[in-house]
This record gives structure tokens, sequence and C-alpha cells, in this order.
């Protein structure tokens, strides 16, 4: 079986970290989400489950996660976008910097998400 690199263990370990935080203190998050968006609460938690399911999908080699992770990543661009550039305006310097680094910060797990090992006979918790 491949061996996992270290990109595919920081995807793993930042979704599963995050994940959690999503779901123990979801108010935490309030302040990152656009104001285009409804249902701010449903959504955090919606995203902690998903990164969770993507980082279980990983560790565990089912098929499908490497796209899932992508897809996940990619559903929450736009929100990561509004913030960076929302950010501009706040006078935080730090916050700004940091909401900006995250976004070509994204491509990376992408790709390691991409090309984590999987076991192709693996569809799902269950196979």
């Amino acid at each position: 079986m491949t061996r996992r690199s270290v990109g595919s263990w920081v995807v793993i370990i930042a979704f599963g970290v995050s994940g959690v935080g999503h779901l123990v203190n979801p108010s935490a998050f309030l302040w990152l989400m656009p104001p285009w968006l409804p249902w701010h609460i449903e959504l955090i938690y919606l995203s902690g489950v998903a990164e969770l399911l993507a980082a279980a999908g990983l560790v565990a080699r089912w098929r499908f996660a490497p796209l899932f992770t992508v897809a996940v990543l990619l559903a929450v661009w736009p929100a990561n976008w509004w913030f960076a550039i929302d950010s501009l305006g706040n006078g935080d310097t730090v916050t700004s910097v940091i909401a900006w680094l995250r976004l070509p910060l994204q491509i990376p797990l992408m790709w390691w998400a991409w090309r984590s090992p999987v076991n192709p006979r693996k569809v799902s918790p269950g196979a």
C-alpha cells in the first residue's frame, strides 16, 4: 500500500482539528461568514461535519475521499475570498495578512488531498 505524504497528513490533521472546532465552538466562526450566506450556524456545523468526513475518508483511503476533500475546499473558498477582501477595511493588519495567506494555501491543500493514496475498492466506510 502506498505511503501517505506529509502533505496528505497536513490535510488530515488540519481538517480534523478544524472540523472538531466547527462542531465544538461554532460561534467562533461566525465572524468569518459572509453576510450574503443564509443559515450561518447551520453552515458552520455542516462544514465541520464535511471536514471530519473528509479527514476520516483520507485516513481510511476511501476512493472518493480526495475528490470530496477538494470539493469541500472549493466550497469554502468563496467565503475565504470574502473574508480576505472584507478584512482590508477593518484596520487589523494581522487578521488581513492571515486572511490573504489562507487563499493561496488552499491550492497546495487541494493538491495534497487529490494526491492522497486511496484503496480503489473502498467506496464507503462499510466497504
